[in-house]
């Protein structure tokens, strides 16, 4: 059988599973997650044990810590795992919600009423967390989630979705509603892509090389959760303890994330004292400074290490301990870097200032956009979702972290009493 004629197998019997999932109960549903979370718990050991084989591969590939703490998972990873599970339960089913109603002149009744994609096809790298989270969030809004995940993570993606399939089998749903593509070379992605009719949406999460490839090769639709070149602005009117604060914590808490910052950009008119701080700061947690010409000189006066940066250090995502650093010509300046280096993923501001906060809300397009506080709070556990199944940068259908909510359509539902037209 070819690589293509396999996956559209996998695909076909996700197909079928779709339909048993669209009318699930919610009960049923929650039944399941109850399950996936206790059989997460009971084959805790057998998960971290995979992993560590998993970590033992890419620690010889010479893989860098960033990757390596994305692909990481001990025993309290997977209780958070649990956990997220157990909270998406407890959320409201989105399937079936009636989102706006109205009545026309001629007597018609219309709502708006939420409904599952479908078949959703998740390719992801190095995080297997994504593996229980995308499985999670599919069941709970009726959907069936079809895995792909990286070979650096394969080992640790099946121990994962053998529990996943333990708590659907639990209460009576088809496992073939969350199933983990057992192939994971290029071809089969590439087969995977093409197969619309039978996948609704593909989410790519991973490096950008990834998502380019899956946007350039996709005859299904594709929501791109693309690279996070996310940016902190200390504003004049920032409290320079919360700046700090929030800066070291954006940076330096997981550098190896979406959501980290991989640029500080300091209002010029502070510049003198506010830098030096904040630099020290970071290079207190062992962050790189890479710095525009003043900013070099500023912390060169002060005896802070910094090195010159490049034209390619900004709108880079370094995903590393590594940052870069711009003095610009206040708010107007901030806005005008960030509109061209960008990525639309996560933006902030650290400001006393109302107005220059409503100014930053309105004028910034990006995913998130956070005032005063850090730039890893754009996360779907962090804003009440429960999971993600990825942050969408695109800005169709969702825009930001999607959960359960962002994983429906709706359609419309129009009842008369024998009107025609």
């Amino acid at each position: 059988m070819s690589t293509l004629d396999a996956m559209r197998v996998f695909a076909q019997r996700a197909k079928v599973a779709s339909r048993v999932m669209a009318s699930a109960t919610t009960e049923q549903k929650n039944r399941a997650l109850v399950g996936i979370a206790t059989a997460l718990r009971a084959r805790s050991a057998a998960i971290v044990e995979a992993n560590a084989l998993d970590l033992a591969d890419a620690k010889t590939a010479g893989k860098n810590v960033a990757f390596l703490d994305r692909l990481l998972l001990d025993p309290a990873r997977v209780e958070a795992m649990a956990k997220a599970v157990e909270f998406i339960g407890s959320l409201e089913d989105p399937v079936g919600e009636v989102t706006e109603s109205w009545r026309r002149p001629n007597g018609l009744e219309i709502r708006k009423v939420r409904l599952p994609l479908g078949v959703v096809l998740m390719i992801y790298e190095a995080r297997p967390n994504v593996t229980s989270d995308a499985a999670a969030l599919c069941l709970k809004s009726g959907n069936v989630a079809l895995l792909r995940g990286g070979s650096e993570s394969f080992r640790s993606n099946r121990a994962i979705a053998d529990a996943v399939a333990e708590g659907l089998s639990s209460a009576g749903l088809p496992t073939d509603a969350a199933m983990l593509v057992p192939d994971t070379s290029r071809e089969s992605m590439l087969a995977l892509l093409t197969l619309d009719g039978l996948i609704d949406l593909c989410i790519p999460r991973g490096g950008e090389g990834l998502i380019r490839f899956v946007a350039e090769n996709a005859r299904v639709p594709v929501v791109k959760h693309y690279q996070g070149v996310c940016h902190v602005f200390v504003h004049e009117d920032a409290d320079l303890e919360m700046a700090e604060r929030i800066v070291v914590n954006a940076k330096a808490s997981r550098p190896g994330v979406c959501n980290a910052m991989e640029c500080l950009l300091v209002d010029e008119s502070i510049a003198a004292t506010a830098l030096p701080r904040l630099a020290r700061a970071l290079v207190g947690k062992q962050v790189e400074l890479r710095g525009c010409e003043k900013t070099v000189a500023v912390l060169k006066a002060a005896g802070v290490p910094v090195t010159a940066a490049t034209d390619a250090d900004f709108g880079k995502e370094f995903l590393d301990l590594i940052a870069a650093v711009k003095v610009v010509p206040g708010l107007d300046g901030a806005l005008a870097h960030i509109a061209r280096y960008g990525s639309e993923h996560t933006e902030a501001i650290v400001t006393g200032s109302r107005d220059a906060a409503r100014r930053f809300t309105r004028e910034v397009c990006a995913s998130g956009v956070i005032v005063n506080a850090s730039t890893r709070f754009n996360d779907g556990g962090e804003l009440g979702l429960g999971a993600e199944v990825g942050i969408s940068t695109s800005r169709l259908h969702a825009f930001g972290p999607m959960g359960v909510r962002e994983l429906t359509a709706q359609k419309f539902v129009v009842e008369g009493d024998g009107q025609v037209r």
